[in-house]
């Protein structure tokens, strides 16, 4: 998300720096071009209009800070507004109820709301440790209660069943009666969508709402929609009491209008984002983490998050060790790393949350990218277990079999073990004294062609 922004918006703000003080005269520019910017990535006008404002309003006269130079300080104003707009802090659910909590999920057909119950529900169960159950009031939708139940067995939530020729507010209330039963912590109720805002539909869902009395009432809606996301967002909540929005499809969306417009138009916090199809792709929304990633600066914070929850500590300690040892770094070592990165979200998410990243992407991608890992380990899988242990033993004949085997090409081959050498030097280097900045050496000389990022600055 917010790919266009960012490339925009970095541009745009180059052309402060080098001034000697921020004038009115020397942001006019730079001011139209965010403006600009922010249209383009359909966030709503009345939202840029302030926005411009705000910031224009900060920024004239601003007298330089000595160890900033006029250019950063127009960029930390840009930053603050930022995360302004989308909503000064964090705001996470608030379970803080009799057990079981409720929590109602709405939205319109298609915005991906069952998917949001099912990841919401892993979420709870793994990070909150939270005993969740699951049910479905959609009586409309063909196999909206099968694909929750399927969902439910996937996130390991207990599932509550019902059908279609039951009335919702019968469904939920038998439903909040056996997670009593079952001593339940959290109760998530999916609600029938439709494909577009009626009364019959306000009704059933107010009424709904009114008999379970949910502690947490979620709009979901599909950021793809640009500001019509907003919009459909206001008409829901002047019908209902909600407490928060959750943006899904943010991975396929490259402009992200939704999520700068949601909180403004709504005065309602964006609590959660979908970051993808995959029941894990759920992450709370921090907009200063946010604000960050749409300036081009990463977002270390959540990549540390990420990394202490997917990343395997035990195999991270077992290869440490291997390597103090003095033994070498083999391709089973190589595959283990790949698996890591591809649980990370691949090439791409890393990218996108490491500072000085935003601009080189696209060429570090066309070196690696998640293609070329998933063809990598095809390659790996189809050596021999000696030949993984022993790469040098790989000769000619070996590389045409291991070609065939994976469906890639020698020279596919002839660059993995290439990449593999790389690797094990500078996995020997960080073994040895001063190994961080020796690492650091080596990766600098992995990157891209021309691509500084944070590894060239260090």
């Amino acid at each position: 998300m917010f790919e266009n922004l960012t490339e925009r918006l970095s541009d745009s703000l180059r052309k402060v720096t080098g001034q000697a003080k921020l004038t009115e005269d020397n942001i006019k520019e730079t001011l139209r071009e965010v403006r600009m910017a922010l249209l383009e990535a359909d966030v709503a006008l009345p939202v840029v209009k302030q926005f411009i404002d705000q910031v224009k309003q900060k920024a004239v006269g601003q007298e330089v800070m000595r160890s900033l130079s006029p250019g950063q300080e127009f960029i930390k104003i840009v930053n603050g507004e930022l995360v302004e707009v989308m909503g000064a802090q964090s705001e996470g659910l608030d379970l803080s109820a009799q057990p079981p909590a409720v929590v109602l999920m709405a939205g319109l057909q298609g915005a991906g709301k069952t998917t949001s119950v099912a990841k919401l529900a892993r979420f709870l169960k793994e990070r909150e440790k939270k005993k969740v159950m699951v049910v479905s009031a959609d009586v409309y939708r063909p196999a909206a209660i099968k694909q929750l139940e399927t969902l439910a067995g996937e996130v390991d939530a207990l599932f509550f069943p019902s059908s279609a020729d039951q009335k919702p507010v019968d469904i939920a209330n038998a439903a909040l009666a056996e997670a009593r039963l079952k001593f339940c912590d959290v109760l998530i109720v999916d609600t029938a969508g439709r494909l577009a805002i009626d009364q019959d539909m306000m009704a059933e869902i107010a009424q709904l709402h009114a008999a379970i009395d949910p502690v947490e009432t979620l709009f979901v809606v599909d950021s793809m929609t640009g500001q019509d996301a907003a919009n459909t967002a206001k008409a829901f909540n002047d019908a209902l009491p909600l407490s928060g929005v959750v943006l899904t499809k943010t991975d396929g969306d490259a402009r992200g209008g939704a999520a700068l417009s949601v909180r403004t138009i709504t005065g309602k916090p964006i609590k959660f984002l979908g970051v993808g199809e995959k029941t894990d792709a759920l992450e709370p929304f921090h907009p200063d983490r946010v604000a960050s990633r749409i300036l081009g600066m990463g977002d270390v914070l959540s990549l540390i998050e990420e990394a202490e929850r997917k990343l395997d500590k035990s195999k991270a300690d077992k290869l440490t060790r291997k390597i103090k040892k003095g033994k070498k770094f083999d391709l089973e070592d190589f595959r283990d790393q790949l698996l890591q990165m591809k649980n990370m979200g691949g090439v791409a998410g890393l990218l996108d949350k490491l500072p000085g990243m935003g601009q080189m992407a696209q060429a570090a991608q066309q070196q690696v990218n998640d293609k070329s890992l998933g063809q990598m380990e095809a390659i790996i899988c189809s050596m021999t277990p000696n030949e993984r242990r022993y790469p040098d033993s790989i000769n000619n004949s070996r590389k045409r079999r291991i070609a065939s085997g994976s469906g890639t090409q020698i020279q596919d081959i002839n660059r993995l073990l290439k990449q593999h050498k790389q690797m094990q030097k500078m996995m020997k280097k960080f073994s040895q004294k001063g190994g961080m900045a020796n690492m650091m050496r080596g990766m600098k000389g992995m990157m891209p062609p021309g691509g500084g990022g944070p590894f060239g600055r260090m």
